[in-house]
């Protein structure tokens, strides 16, 4: 059974609208081609992902996102998404928008990542935004 699971280390948040999330990733997901096995949303501080940014990266920076592929199958998605919350509130100041659309777009961001886009070149880069946009639009609370 498919399942998409939230889940908070070293941080207290409630995310609202949790079905209305969990279908709208799912859908994602199927319109790409792709089965659901399980996907877990991690939400923690700015240490927390740091740390593993260091620790299975080798990367000594802030981010608001790693995704972990962890499926054994083609177009199947087993994977673990760890989401910096003070990342994603200091985004939503800079880019002028709500805490929860950024944390929506982060999620669906690591998503397209599990579906096979990429975003290190401008040209692919340019992709996952538009992808990103496509999907937000079909998000309604």
């Amino acid at each position: 059974m498919a399942k998409i699971n939230f889940f908070t280390e070293d941080i207290n948040y409630t995310l609202k609208n949790k079905t209305i999330i969990k279908k709208w990733i799912e859908s994602t997901i199927i319109e790409e081609g792709y089965c659901l096995s399980e996907l877990n949303f991690i939400l923690c501080s700015d240490e927390y992902l740091l740390r593993i940014n260091q620790d299975y990266l080798q990367h000594d920076d802030y981010t608001d996102v790693i995704t972990f592929d962890n499926s054994e199958e083609p177009k199947t998605i087993v994977s673990d998404i760890f989401i910096s919350l003070e990342r994603i509130k200091e985004n939503a100041l800079n880019f002028k928008s709500s805490t929860v659309n950024e944390l929506c777009r982060v999620m669906i961001h690591g998503t397209l990542h599990l579906l096979g886009y990429l975003d290190k070149t401008k040209a692919a880069k340019k992709e996952m935004t538009a992808k990103e946009d496509f999907y937000l639009q079909k998000l309604v609370f």
